[in-house]
């Protein structure tokens, strides 16, 4: 414990699609200390994304949490508590010992899995796939991806004796305890059963057992403590309390202050998200409904493929810059050079498939109108539009289910492009609070707190973050932007289907 009149310290990590950052947060909201680490996106195929669990999951925590401890003011005595959140839900098998058995295979960004989405829902129909899952089977489903491993990678398959997700491999790395939160336990469909809030493997017994999967608890729940061995490989204290624990989106809501229903957050990173609290259990065609990281609260969310990833492959192949937080101030300003609507331009941004509302592995990019008066202005004027217009798909997908938000908060790196967050307020047409937060990490702490006691209620989180900016759409450009989402929409199904089938039975594969 504490010294007596000390502020506990809890310490948060996060593991995302391009790099792990961890806090170091008092009991009051108040930062200690930060640290970040990059690590590689992997695709090595068509559909493909993962990640390299020992180096960028593992070593990629060890490096965090010691570049904390080192930092001025964290005192190892007053440390409280940790917490780990991840993007998910991942598949990692791994034998008795923790040792990973193949790449990790990412959540929905990666589309390998058509196949097997296809034939789970044939097998066990779509009536019984809603009634567990709340959804229909997409690229954001945890359990086609461990058949795939059946299918595909036998032997892997064979020696598994779990399949985790990212926070669960650490948590147990930490501890030895297998858990996962019931907020990601319940995107691992069809095998989640929310009727039960138990896992239900019949009709899939061919590709998991039960026991092959973690033991469900609340995020908030004390998964175990830290191991000597993990003691000697993260500096960490042996015997500190580690938290089970959420993915990356619900910790971020928790660290932005989106914690009551109606509450929704748009996470501008690699790859958006969209969650909204709900006060009760939903079911959608296009949603994906699940716990919430909070007690006796649910959530509803949604995702696009691309958003940052795109605007850094353009400022890669088409600026020819690395990406650095100049490279990206320019792209910025490159992007506000030019006259909203880009001059005619319109780009579908679905350069690795897309998720929310399309579930389209096979989806690609298209750039339409382009003459030779167009300039690079206009160019990332029209990415950072066609980012816009697919974000607006996911918020109207809420709005269609009969969920419009009564409060909206922007969090994520990508915040910090002004013309992004600008043009979806402009296009779907409504206010955005924008908070500056540490991100997963400061929710990962925030759970820590509240679950050794440090924190009463979820409410105080509020207390620990504000907005700093209103953006709100322009009146002016309601017209232009209804056009161009309907044209957005009828160039997606005018074009589908000119892919060549093999580049789009490959992008599928």
């Amino acid at each position: 414990m504490p010294p007596e009149g000390a502020l506990p310290l809890f310490i948060g990590v996060d593991v995302g699609t391009s790099e792990t950052k961890g806090a170091v947060v008092a009991s009051d909201g108040s930062t200690v200390a930060q640290a970040r680490r990059p690590h590689a996106l992997l695709t090595p195929e068509p559909g493909f994304a993962e990640h390299d669990p020992e180096t960028a999951w593992w070593q990629g925590l060890c490096s965090v949490v010691g570049a904390l401890l080192a930092a001025p003011g964290v005192e190892r005595s007053r440390l409280a508590a940790i917490a780990c959140s991840g993007i998910g839900p991942c598949v990692l098998p791994t034998d008795a010992d923790l040792r990973p058995l193949s790449m990790a295979i990412l959540y929905g960004v990666d589309t390998r899995a058509e196949a097997q989405i296809l034939r789970l829902a044939t097998s066990l129909g779509a009536d019984e796939i809603e009634a567990r899952a709340g959804c229909h089977l997409s690229s954001q489903s945890a359990g086609p991806k461990i058949a795939w491993l059946r299918d595909e990678q036998p032997e892997v398959h064979r020696g598994a004796r779990w399949f985790l997700t990212c926070q669960s491999f650490l948590v147990a790395r930490l501890t030895g305890q297998v858990v996962i939160d019931r907020t990601t336990a319940s995107h691992f469909h069809p095998l989640y059963d929310r009727r039960t809030d138990a896992w239900n493997t019949a009709g899939c017994e061919d590709f998991v057992r039960p026991g092959q999967l973690a033991r469900i608890v609340d995020a908030t729940a004390v998964a175990g403590t830290v191991t000597p061995t993990a003691a000697a490989a993260t500096g960490l204290p042996a015997g500190l309390p580690v938290i089970a624990g959420t993915a990356d989106a619900p910790a971020e809501a928790v660290a932005s202050g989106v914690l009551a229903p109606g509450d929704q957050m748009v996470m501008y990173g690699s790859s958006s998200f969209v969650i909204q609290v709900t006060d009760r259990p939903s079911a959608s065609a296009v949603l994906w409904p699940s716990p919430f990281a909070l007690p006796a609260t649910h959530s509803l969310s949604g995702g696009s493929s691309t958003a940052g990833t795109l605007i850094r492959w353009f400022e890669r192949e088409v600026m020819g810059a690395e990406a650095t937080p100049e490279t990206h101030a320019a792209f910025s300003s490159l992007a506000d050079a030019a006259a909203p609507g880009a001059r005619g331009l319109l780009a579908l941004p679905y350069f690795h498939g897309e998720r929310t509302p399309l579930f389209d592995a096979g989806a690609r990019g298209v750039i339409l109108g382009l003459g030779l008066e167009h300039t690079r202005a206009d160019l990332a004027r029209a990415v950072v539009e066609g980012v816009a217009h697919s974000m607006a798909d996911v918020l109207l997908a809420f709005d269609r289910d009969g969920h419009p938000p009564s409060r909206i908060r922007a969090v994520g790196g990508g915040t910090r492009n002004r013309a992004w967050v600008q043009a979806v307020s402009d296009i779907y047409g409504a206010d955005q609070e924008v908070v500056e937060t540490l991100g997963a990490c400061q929710g990962d702490a925030a759970l820590a707190a509240l679950a050794v006691g440090a924190l009463d209620d979820p409410e105080e989180c509020r207390a620990w973050v504000s907005p700093r900016d209103v953006v709100r759409p322009r009146a002016e450009l309601r017209d232009l932007y209804r056009r161009d989402h309907e044209r957005f929409g009828a160039l997606y199904a005018r074009t589908r289907d000119l892919l060549p089938d093999p580049a789009r039975a490959e992008a599928r594969r």
